[in-house]
Order: C-alpha cells, then sequence, then structure tokens
C-alpha cells in the first residue's frame, strides 16, 4: 500500500485552535507557515516573542482541557483570525492588535484556578513549535488506530494536534525514520525526533472535556511518544493525496 497524505492542519495561535488545508508551501529550515505564530503567554511567563521558550511559559491545553475545542480560521488577506468553540460565540480579532477582544473572549473558557492568560505574543523568530527547532509534526493514522485498540473505543486523531497525517504506514513504522529523510510531494524533510505527549492528549477536541486516558495507552508500548518531529530539507508545496517515500 502506497503512504499518502490524508491531512494538513496549522494552528496559528498555540493550543487555541486548528486549522485544515488542502496543501501548503513549505521552506527549508522553518515551520509549516503560520503554525504556531502566536501562543499566549500566561502571567508568571517572562516570554515576549523575541526568542523561542518551551511549551511552560504558555497556556496549553495541557492545563486548560476546554481550549482543545477551539477551532481557527486565519484569512491571509485581512490578517484576521476566526475563533470557535462550542461555548462561545465566534470571535474575529487581530492577533497583533486586538489583544484585549482575544482576552475577553478567551477568559470565559479558562478556569480561575490555573494560570491566566497574561500575554499573546507573536514570535520574531522560530514558529512556537514545542521543539526548539523549526518543525514540522508528521502523524501515522495506524499509530492512531493502535491507540485505539488501546483505549478501548474510537478516538478523535485531532486531539495529537498533528501538522501532516499520513494513512498507508504500519504502525509506528515513523518511529524507524529517525534521522533518516523522507520525501513528501516536492519537499524533503530529515526526522530529527519523536514527540513526547502530555496530558493533552486526553482531551476530546469536540467538548474540550478530558475523557480518555491516552498516556496509559503509550506506556502499554513502553513510552509515552506518538508522531514525529521533522525538519524541512527541501522546500516545496504538500497537498493532500500527495505520496510518501523514504529518500
Amino acid at each position: 500500500m502506497t503512504a499518502t497524505v490524508t491531512e494538513i492542519w496549522r494552528h496559528p495561535i498555540k493550543s487555541h485552535g486548528r486549522e485544515r488545508l488542502n496543501s501548503v508551501m513549505l521552506s527549508a529550515g522553518k515551520a509549516l507557515p503560520l503554525d504556531r505564530v502566536w501562543a499566549v503567554a500566561h502571567e508568571r511567563s517572562k516570554a515576549d516573542g523575541s526568542e523561542w521558550v518551551s511549551c511552560g511559559h504558555f497556556c496549553r491545553v495541557a492545563k486548560i482541557a476546554s481550549l482543545m475545542a477551539v477551532t481557527s480560521t486565519y484569512d491571509e488577506d485581512s490578517g484576521l483570525i476566526t475563533l470557535q468553540h462550542p461555548d462561545r460565540e465566534p470571535l474575529r480579532f487581530d492577533p497583533d492588535h486586538d489583544s484585549a477582544e482575544f482576552f475577553a473572549w478567551i477568559s470565559a473558557i479558562v478556569p480561575e484556578d490555573t494560570l491566566q492568560p497574561a500575554r499573546l505574543i507573536r514570535a520574531q523568530g522560530p514558529a512556537f513549535t514545542d521543539s526548539d527547532f523549526p518543525s514540522v509534526t508528521l502523524c501515522n493514522h495506524a499509530s492512531h488506530r493502535a491507540v485505539e485498540q488501546r483505549v478501548g473505543r474510537p478516538l478523535s486523531h485531532l486531539r495529537w494536534r498533528g501538522n501532516i497525517w499520513i494513512d498507508g504506514l504500519a504502525p509506528w513504522e515513523e518511529f524507524d525514520w529517525d534521522g533518516r529523510d523522507v520525501r513528501i510531494g516536492e519537499t524533503v524533510l530529515r526526522i530529527r525526533e519523536r514527540t513526547d505527549r502530555c496530558k493533552s492528549t486526553h482531551s476530546n477536541p469536540e467538548t474540550g472535556k478530558r475523557d480518555a486516558d491516552v498516556l496509559s495507552a503509550l506506556d502499554s508500548w513502553g513510552h509515552q511518544d506518538f508522531s514525529v518531529r521533522a525538519e524541512v530539507i527541501e522546500g516545496g508545496q504538500i497537498r493532500e493525496g500527495d505520496e510518501v517515500s523514504r529518500v
């Protein structure tokens, strides 16, 4: 069976929404365009966007489960983002200038007993991916199905918040790619590391509520990893349906 791209996703504001794309143009040494360009620094964070910092500086799904249910749409012509959540009316705003509107909207779904959002910041350098290098996350549908079997019921694959979804591989085959190059469409990506996971994966993307012990399921394989992080070596376009192969 030929491995192919089934879905492409970006997350303009880290942990605050996801958006599906039909295609994307990748550039060498950079993350997926408009993926994790903005992030929400919490009240104890000193992050200002001037440099990459770890995810612990930001409000994120691991601490605020309800954020998993946020979806987003970015209008590249106007620079406006539309956020939606099952418990809120949609918000359309400029992430570089309308932070007060954003904080008024998001405050209703952030519990009072957690670190509160303080600043909406834009990355001036590398995007706010969870790796300290600009990464694109590749996810394997077969590995997701294996996790579903261990959990014992269907799970939305969107809880992994990956960039590029691939079908046609064996379960966990992507872990064998470590250090190797993979061709997807017009691009070549080098697999740099496995993606370690946290409690964000326990949250349902439809409801924003924790409903599955995904980490325990992963533990049954002796790890808590899902998907791999890749560096773009040769840029180009990736489309849904493109073939995936090792170089």
